[in-house]
């Protein structure tokens, strides 16, 4: 059972620990106009820096599971964390070499993979009933935090250096900044573990790290038969809806530099109103959630909206059409990842830490954040040009809404904290 009373300490360090291995992944679009140019790399081998967070998260996280199951959190954040460092350090020193930069970006894939469960799972068991929807609507948002976060430090970065290239270029230290800020939130993190490592906070199910927690607080979830059929169709949606959202937040800088002549800053910019939007829709989504709203519904809704955004793309072009189009992602984005994350709790049920489902969850997620940047870069690569974007994906999230729908129409308009 979920505790009566939230633990704000577990929240905030679950949300801080997933919201910066987000940061970690995205601190790399920002800055790829600048990488492209500079080093020169093959647009493939671009997507797989953002891809290979994937391969490790496919390979390693039912690992991770099994593990927090034993160690609990303390020891195995402080292994990823330590990873996340060695990662970046391999990048600042030889950037040049593109299969050395894909080697860090993977040693820090396999510290975001467990930041990733970790995080989720913290939050979820801190969370009181009540509390849980809400606690969803933020979690949802971890993503979009460590995105905006890194999109605010790279003017910083590039600040009086022109193009933005190199180290002390100019007055400025360049895309650089980035990997040293993670160093340092690394340490900072791994100084909060240690800090709360007799706390309640950091009690999970079946781990022996933090306090012990009470007696019936946590319970794993069996799941079979029917639930586990519709834990993989929302892991499907959720593949399907992660590969084009990391594909369109992986190349959207780039785009934007190419085909309307922004500045590297300007369309950092731009990339920061879905962005920002997708982070304020996933809070009300949240109270929407909690509010009794059928989430089966509320996530077709979502998928619809993204959908009709891709195949609109050829009419909504750039200027104030393509500045609400950023604005409608932004929203249909915030829907779709809060209702996916709640699923679990209307599939399974209300108040329970049900670790496996999250597992089927991520693995959806993470095959979607796997295929869809090298997809994009791939098809640019073949044609020259950004024009397969639109229908590829709106094929795709075509395929999710109906995929959507039928979960809708199976879950029999579900809310939040019911059992089907």
């Amino acid at each position: 059972m979920t505790p009566h009373r939230s633990n704000r300490t577990g929240i905030a360090f679950g949300l801080t620990l997933a919201s910066f291995a987000a940061y970690q992944q995205f601190k790399l679009p920002p800055v790829l106009p600048v990488l492209l140019e500079t080093y020169h790399y093959d647009r493939t081998l671009a997507g797989a820096f953002m891809s290979v967070y994937a391969v490790a998260g496919l390979l390693l996280s039912m690992v991770f599971g099994r593990l927090l199951a034993r160690r609990g959190p303390v020891a195995p954040t402080l292994g990823a964390l330590g990873l996340s460092i060695l990662g970046s350090l391999l990048v600042l020193w030889r950037p040049e070499y593109g299969w050395l930069v894909l080697l860090g970006r993977g040693l820090e894939g396999i510290g975001f993979a467990f930041m990733a469960i970790c995080g989720h799972l913290l939050a979820s068991a801190n969370a009181s009933v009540r509390n849980q929807p809400l606690v969803i609507g933020l979690m949802a948002a971890w993503i979009p935090i460590g995105q905006l976060a890194a999109m605010l430090l790279a003017p910083v970065a590039f600040s009086g250096q022109g193009a933005g290239m190199g180290v002390g270029m100019g007055g400025g230290m360049g895309w650089q900044l980035l990997w040293v800020v993670a160093i340092l939130g690394s340490c900072g993190l791994a100084a909060w573990t240690l800090g709360l490592r007799r706390s309640p906070a950091l009690a999970l199910p079946g781990g022996t790290g933090g306090a012990e927690p009470e007696p019936g607080r946590h319970r794993d979830v069996e799941i079979s038969g029917a639930t586990r059929l519709k834990l993989i169709v929302v892991a499907g949606i959720f593949m399907l809806w992660s590969g084009q959202y990391f594909a369109y937040m992986t190349w959207l800088p780039q785009y934007l530099v190419e085909v309307y002549g922004l500045s590297v800053s300007m369309a950092v910019l731009g990339n920061m109103v879905p962005v920002a939007v997708l982070i304020a829709t996933a809070v009300v989504v949240g109270m929407v959630l909690r509010a009794g709203v059928p989430v089966g519904t509320l996530l077709a809704c979502g998928l619809a909206t993204q959908a009709a955004i891709w195949w609109l793309v050829p009419v909504t072009g750039g200027g104030l059409g393509g500045a609400l189009s950023l604005i409608a992602y932004g929203v249909a984005a915030g829907i779709c990842p809060t209702c996916l994350f709640a699923m679990p709790g209307v599939i399974v049920g209300r108040g329970r830490v049900a670790a496996p489902a999250l597992g089927i969850l991520m693995t959806g997620r993470n095959l979607g954040v796997l295929i869809g940047p090298m997809l994009l870069g791939q098809a640019f690569k073949a044609t020259g040009a950004w024009d397969l974007a639109a229908p590829i994906f709106g094929t795709v999230t075509t395929i999710a809404l109906g995929l959507g729908i039928f979960l809708a129409v199976s879950l029999a308009g579900a809310r939040y904290g019911t059992s089907r």
